[in-house]
């Protein structure tokens, strides 16, 4: 009978479950953060956890050899399941070292990777990880050359959905694993992403500075887009990464999954006839046309905060996942900044490797211009979208509500393969807008003329009827004017048939993702 090594399992298991002890928990919670075990049972569904590596640590022993106590890792890792999805989940410990990723070990960390890559199941990194640790050159005796040979991290963005959340500070290796993802959230003012923190930064750079004001959420989520999403307090953030899967397949290798709304694919709503305002310098809200299109209570955005003239969603038509686009005219009229340029890049690679149909609702008065825009190499990374755009293999619809002008204006869809294309009676396109097109043109004449305003005016009259969206129908410059009433039925039709062309596109693309 092993009954003696079975106890000493379940003695090392008991110091496991400690973490780093009561006075290092309570300093956890007292800074308003849950422990890493809290945090995968708030995460997973209930029972479903079966760690990997619980006895892993530095343990001490009597002068016998016989084991006395131990001080578990830092990194907790296992599979579980959420929303019924098997996952793969790793959580940095902070009570263990402050959770110092070279602290860690490795090959925990490591494992957990390539273990979500082998089962090919979303992989959840819930960080809370300091960074390196100096101390640890005393205990290898030694310097390394930083990496980690096994760390398959490309080809797992390739081949399933990868959830980074940043639950306290996560500098270095830490900072990568929230970046290095699908989708990243920050809980707001309780966690800070960097590449060094405070202390490294102000004798580094002479910039002394608190986290939050180096790497908290009003930086990543609000101004650099390093993260795509900011929670509340660390529920929200786990019920947005619930969200977040429940759009996308397990691996590349299936399709998303549908589920049954109470939703009718016949809904028009009547709203949606008069929501464009005849006056085009009059804005209108981009975000209340998506919920009365999309099934009800489905919409789910991503990177509010960041390119924010560039609206990107995941939503559902008839129980279908979709990924969606629109342009947000409250800012900068709807045209593509280079951030927004970034967001859209890396939108249409995220629904292109899990197979989402994208649905483009169109209202772009261009490339973004003046000298800032110009300081930001703005035309570049709008083509940069461009390019991303024309390279995917998903089916798309576009829906023009309203303008699509020049560079920007021409990448709404991708080129060389089937694109359903709707308009509304508002819509209305060109390389350049009739009312600045004209002035350009006709800058002489109208410097001459007498009453130069009254014959702007004739001139836009009369140019503005050649920009009607009927005169480019006749031409079938478009493939169909629509009721803007009837926008969901026809899109819900779409969805159907988008769905059926999928099982020929699964499985891993040739690039893996441009983050």
């Amino acid at each position: 009978m092993w009954q003696p090594e079975i106890d000493e399992i379940n003695k090392r298991q008991e110091f496991a479950e400690k973490l780093g002890g009561e006075k290092n928990i309570k300093r956890q919670h007292d800074t308003g953060r849950l422990t890493a075990r809290e945090r995968i049972k708030a995460l997973l569904d209930d029972n479903s956890f079966h760690e990997y590596g619980a006895l892993t640590g530095k343990a001490t022993y009597s002068e016998d050899g016989s084991f006395l106590e131990s001080t578990p890792a830092n990194i907790i890792i296992g599979k579980g399941k959420v929303n019924k999805m098997k996952v793969v989940v790793s959580a940095d410990d902070f009570t263990v070292r402050g959770g110092s990723s070279e602290a860690a070990s490795p090959e925990k960390m490591v494992f957990a990777e390539n273990l979500a890559l082998d089962l090919q199941v979303p992989l959840i990194r819930l960080v809370d990880a300091a960074g390196g640790s100096i101390k640890i050159l005393e205990k290898n005796q030694s310097t390394k050359i930083p990496g980690y040979a096994q760390w398959n991290m490309a080809e797992m963005l390739g081949q399933a959905p990868v959830v980074g959340v940043a639950l306290g500070p996560c500098a270095g290796l830490g900072a990568v694993r929230v970046v290095a993802s699908h989708f990243s959230v920050m809980v707001k003012e309780k966690s800070q992403v960097f590449a060094a923190g405070p202390y490294v930064v102000g004798p580094g750079v002479n910039e002394y500075v608190t986290k939050e004001e180096l790497g908290g959420s009003q930086v990543h989520v609000h101004k650099s887009g390093v993260v795509q999403n900011e929670a509340k307090d660390e529920e929200d953030a786990f019920e947005q990464v619930k969200a977040f899967l429940s759009y996308l397949p397990s691996n590349v290798h299936n399709l998303p999954e549908r589920i049954e709304l109470e939703d009718s694919v016949d809904r028009c709503e009547d709203e949606l006839a008069s929501i464009i305002p005849r006056d085009k310098r009059k804005v209108y809200n981009m975000r209340k046309i998506l919920k009365l299109i999309f099934d009800e209570g489905s919409l789910f955005e991503i990177g509010k905060f960041h390119g924010r003239s560039t609206i990107t969603m995941f939503g559902r038509l008839n129980g279908y996942p979709v990924g969606i686009m629109a342009n947000d005219p409250y800012i900068y009229g709807g045209s593509m900044s280079a951030e927004s340029a970034e967001k859209i890049a890396y939108f249409v690679d995220l629904c292109d490797t899990f197979h989402l149909p994208v649905v483009n609702l169109v209202d772009q008065p261009g490339v973004s211009i003046g000298t800032q825009a110009e300081n930001k190499g703005t035309i570049k990374k709008a083509i940069n979208a461009m390019m991303a755009i024309s390279q995917v293999n998903i089916p798309w619809s576009t829906v023009f509500v309203r303008r699509s002008f020049g560079v920007a204006g021409a990448a709404y869809a991708p080129r060389g393969r089937a694109n359903v294309r709707y308009a509304w009676p508002s819509a209305h396109w060109g390389s350049i807008p009739v009312e600045g097109g004209v002035e350009a043109a006709f800058r002489k004449e109208l410097s001459a003329s007498e009453n130069s305003e009254q014959e702007l005016k004739n001139l836009i009259d009369y140019y503005r009827k050649f920009e009607s969206p009927f005169r480019t129908a006749e031409r079938f410059g478009i493939e169909e004017m629509i009721d803007p009433r009837n926008t969901r039925p026809v899109l819900c039709e779409w969805v159907e048939e988008a769905y059926a062309l999928l099982p020929q596109l699964v499985g891993v693309r040739k690039r893996t993702m441009r983050l």
